[in-house]
This record gives C-alpha cells, structure tokens and sequence, in this order.
C-alpha cells in the first residue's frame, strides 16, 4: 500500500513539473481591475510566469476546502466533546455510587459482588 502512495505522489509530481514546463510564459497578473484602481489611485500589476499563477490558484483553493471543511465540522467536533465529558461525569458517578455500595463490607465480599 505505501508503493502505491509512493506512486501517486511521484505521478502527480511528473504532472505538476509538465504543466510548470509547459506555461513559463511570463504573464501580467493585476490585482484590482482597471476601473477600480483609477479609484483609489494605484495599479497594482506582477509580472509573474503563469505556472506559478495555476500553482498558487490550486494551492489558494485547496487551503479554503480545507478551512471550509473545518468549519462546517464544528458542530460535529462540539457534539464529541460535549458527550465525552458527559461519559467522564456519570464514570465518576458510577464509580462513587460502587464506593457507597461497598462502604463498610469485607474486601473479599466487595471483589465477590464486583464478579458477580
């Protein structure tokens, strides 16, 4: 099973150099549109190649997935948390309630009841 991560990996990797090898055109990337930086008085313009510009967009999107998926999971994550303190709270309980049931018997009586 790890030889066929290995696999993928190196796949995607191949693929990732051939798509950066094949756009190494350098293009301008602006970031406000032409009406609107006349507005605020700039033009912010890079110059950057386009492989570097595909590789960011997909990182870009990538890390909002995963920002989106950790946020819509919140409530799943609350839920767990909320239950396990609820479990550690009647373990307790559990655990006193044996302790006043026992209280004053013989050793061997309580690990007898206990088996039983």
């Amino acid at each position: 099973m790890r030889y066929i991560r290995y696999i993928c990996i190196a796949i995607f990797a191949l693929a990732l150099i051939s798509v950066a090898l094949a756009n190494r055109a350098v293009v301008p990337l602006k970031i406000l549109p032409t009406e609107v930086s006349g507005w605020f008085a700039l033009n912010p313009q890079i110059e950057l190649p386009l492989f570097i510009v595909i590789l960011a967009s997909l990182l870009a999107g990538l890390l909002v997935g995963f920002v989106w998926e950790w946020i819509r999971e919140h409530g799943e994550r609350a839920e767990k948390a909320r239950l396990a303190r609820e479990r550690r709270r009647l373990e307790r309980e559990v655990a006193r309630l044996r302790g006043e049931k026992h209280q004053g018997k013989d050793d061997v009586l309580v690990l007898l009841d206990e088996t039983a």
